[in-house]
């Protein structure tokens, strides 16, 4: 006909219309639309013009059909009805109750068609005052009887929290179905109270009104939330009684309740005995061991159905696949998994990107993790979250802080957020810093939500500050996890008699010890020297705990018998175990031997500890801090060239130190670039004389001759600690105390040298490094000495 130009009549453009709505035709309907407005003058006809709305509003394209109502030169009650329930579906909820109001004011009076979609806008609005007024209005069109209007009002008031008055509409409806019941139900489970949920379903059950497919979804995921095993088993053998037992979806439901509730194994078997699955089947499966921290089972299941199935991933199939990546620390399929997302446009989704940046930061890929954050269009606050806890976990904690103040500038952070940045406050000492925090979270009111309270607490006692510490202590005196981390600050500080009479307060409180408290409290014996209270409280444990010792608490005691330089009864200890020892265990007597320079010993835990797989960074450089303490510096090299071969890379020397409220860090061999470089070298230079100028050699100078030591504490080490000190001085009003925190060891000529600081300058100095607390004043330490004593005896 168009070839023909031959003229189409307006019968003809209906048919076409209905047949692209019915086909989906999006592209051929906009096409026929186009041919509308050049074949026929304006305005549309009714009945073309209802058709074009359908079609329109069908396809989700509400802006087409404004066009269309526009160009309507008359209109019906269908017309209005169709265009106020496209903006609800699109979630235009203002805009479809404005519509309605629109509709009243010109005298279109409302159907039973009109209500549903005008109180489901109104639901998603949550607006509770024109809540009341759409229900005033149902009462006053006359429909208050009517079971699809009264439903809709149930939803309504569900949605806007009013569970009460809902309540009250059901139990006065003469004429009640399914969707009645599952409104009601759903609505208890929406509103946070599962248990009368479960009681209506029941109370269905009852009555013999069958649940459909809805009903039975939603009563699993009440089973999910409440992580009631028992009542999800029932819920499940009635479920195989019924004909939804091969529905999908509700396997589908079945496999995320097991999920909750750890019962991996039977997700999986139910998964197996499915008679067809679906991409969300698939996804449910490989979330429920990742939940269950099975990631290699995830991978697995992954590649099955990518490989063996042909079954395409969604969005949030990577991003749960990504999730077993970052657990794993497997950056190649992850990568693969990125081109993937890339590729097939899923990368554009927020989830799979703030999947994508959470898996590169704990795969210490930091720079691509940021390349991926600066792309995501729209930030939500796991963004910014994920972003801040990668760069605190890859150590670039001022970066953290920096992200967080950028965030609260555009987006209110939730409290694994504050978490996070509180956590990077703790690690470099921020405390100016931290304090911000903790106002920012006492004027949000979140102060006592999760983990916040004892993140706060956290960052008190690792950045050295008791008093505010047991402050906040005192507010949240009832969780076991707040004494734990009290108990490991006076673990750090070796202040053993403070822990003890704490753990008995906390006996006394009626606070059930865990075993993390038994960890902190063996630690504070053994960095105490309390070799007899610490043996009595781990044979306490099996009394206390109605349990065994677990591995570290075995690893505790090595490390409290070979600091007191019992090594041989601490290497009986392991061998008489009666679980086999861990690397935690033979690192501990491998540490021991280093303080003693046990030599023979040392290299038997270390070959253990090789033994057992690939040790962690932390136990070669125990091992090179061995040899290199014996004076065989042909071993550190061979200590160093298998670091190397195992790609095992040593963090470089970093402090930090807090002047008027700024953190400053100083990396090891980079002070010539910090803008007061100059005077922070005088200020060394002249503080090594006079040690010179007091006896002490050239070692504690910090002016090492030997390119062996040279060598030994530029790695282990990197002097960073001396810089941050003369920053410090430089910076702050005298008297007042300095705190650096370190990422390495303290080495001897860093540790002679602060004490001899602290005693010409008579300040307070605190350096916080990678195992304890050193608390240096007038010339002492509160350490004392220790690691460092047999050296100096020898140097006598």
């Amino acid at each position: 006909m168009r070839l023909q130009k031959a003229p189409i009549e307006e019968e003809s453009f209906i048919a076409l219309v209905r047949l692209c709505e019915f086909r989906r035709g999006r592209k051929e309907g906009r096409y026929v639309y186009q041919l509308v407005l050049e074949s026929l003058l304006s305005p549309l006809s009714l009945r073309l013009g209802n058709a074009l709305l359908s079609m329109f509003v069908r396809f989700g394209d509400v802006g087409s059909a404004w066009n269309v109502f526009g160009r309507m030169g008359e209109r019906n009650l269908f017309s209005w009805n169709v265009l106020v329930g496209g903006y609800a579906k699109g979630g235009f909820f203002d805009d479809a109750l404005c519509l309605y109001h629109r509709m009243l004011w010109i005298g279109i009076r409302p159907d039973v068609y009109t209500f549903p979609c005008i109180l489901r806008s109104c639901g998603g609005a949550q607006d509770i005052v024109r809540a009341r007024e759409l229900h005033a209005h149902v009462i006053r069109f006359g429909f208050e009887s009517e079971v699809d209007v009264v439903n809709a009002l149930i939803t309504m008031y569900v949605k806007c929290g009013e569970v009460a008055m809902a309540g009250k509409l059901f139990d006065t409806m003469f004429i009640r179905d399914t969707i009645s019941w599952n409104a009601m139900i759903s609505g208890f489970f929406e509103n946070g109270d599962c248990l009368r949920g479960l009681k209506l379903f029941f109370k269905m059950r009852e009555l013999s009104i069958n649940p459909d497919l809805m009903t039975m979804t939603s009563v699993i995921s009440a089973c999910c939330l409440l992580a009631d095993n028992r009542l999800g088993r029932e819920i499940h053998g009635y479920v195989m009684r019924t004909e939804l037992a091969n529905d999908v979806s509700v396997s589908n439901s079945l496999i995320e309740l097991y999920s909750s509730v750890g019962q991996w194994k039977e997700a999986e078997k139910l998964f197996s005995g499915m008679e067809s699955r679906d991409i969300v089947s698939w996804t449910a499966l490989i979330s429920c061991y990742e939940d269950n921290s099975l990631p290699e089972k995830a991978l697995e299941t992954y590649l099955n159905m990518e490989v063996v199935e042909g079954i395409v991933a969604d969005e949030i199939t990577i991003a749960s696949v990504l999730s077993a990546c970052a657990s794993l620390r497997n950056l190649d399929i992850g990568v693969k998994l990125h081109k993937l997302a890339t590729r097939t446009g899923l990368a554009s989704y927020t989830i799979v990107a703030n999947s994508l940046i959470d898996m590169y930061s704990k795969c210490n890929s930091i720079d691509k993790a940021l390349d991926v954050f600066h792309q995501i269009p729209e930030k939500n606050v796991v963004s910014w979250t994920s972003i801040i806890d990668g760069l605190r976990i890859n150590n670039q904690c001022i970066e953290a802080l920096s992200f967080f103040w950028q965030m609260i500038r555009t987006t209110k952070p939730n409290s694994v957020t504050l978490v996070s940045a509180l956590g990077a406050c703790a690690r470099i000492g921020a405390l100016m810093c931290g304090k911000e925090i903790h106002a920012h979270v006492l004027k949000a009111g979140t102060g006592f939500d999760g983990f916040l309270p004892n993140a706060i607490l956290d960052m008190y006692v690792r950045c050295g500050r008791m008093r505010p510490a047991l402050h906040q202590f005192n507010l949240n005196k009832t969780d076991v996890g707040a004494w734990n981390i009290l108990l490991r600050g006076y673990a750090r500080r070796g202040q053993g008699a403070w822990a003890m009479e704490l753990y008995r307060r906390m006996l006394n409180s009626h606070i059930v010890p865990d075993d993390i408290t038994f960890v902190s409290l063996l630690c504070a014996c053994s960095r105490s020297g309390m070799v007899t209270a610490g043996l009595e409280l781990f044979n306490s444990i099996k009394t206390r705990r109605s349990g065994n010792p677990n591995l570290k608490h075995y690893a505790c005691i090595v490390d409290l018998l070979g600091r007191a330089g019992e090594l041989e009864r601490a290497y009986e200890f392991i061998m008489n175990m009666p679980i086999q020892p861990d690397q935690a265990v033979w690192g501990a007597l491998l540490n021991a031997c280093r303080l003693h320079r046990h030599v023979q010993l040392g290299e038997l835990a270390a070959h253990n500890i090789f033994n057992l797989g690939a040790g962690s960074i932390g136990y070669y450089v125990l091992l090179c801090n061995l040899y290199s303490d014996s004076g065989k510096w042909d071993q550190v090299i061979k200590v160093r060239e298998k670091m190397k071969e195992a790609g095992l890379v040593l963090d470089p020397g970093c402090s930090w130190v807090e002047a008027k409220g700024k953190v400053h860090a100083f990396l090891t061999g980079d002070n010539c670039h910090h803008p007061q470089a100059k005077d922070i070298n005088v200020v060394l230079e002249g503080f090594y004389e006079k040690m010179k100028e007091a006896g002490h050699d050239g070692q504690d100078c910090g002016c090492i001759d030997d390119e062996a030591d040279r060598s030994k504490a530029e790695m282990f080490c990197g002097h960073s600690e001396r810089q941050a000190i003369a920053f410090g001085l430089i910076n702050t009003a005298p008297g007042l105390p300095i705190w650096v925190t370190k990422n390495l060891y303290m080495c001897r000529s860093c540790h002679s040298l602060v004490k001899f600081i602290s005693k010409v300058v008579r300040r307070e100095i605190s350096v916080r490094d990678t195992e304890e607390f050193h608390h240096f004043k007038d010339g002492e330490c509160s350490c004392g000495d220790e690691s460092y004593w047999e050296e100096i005896n020898n140097k006598r």
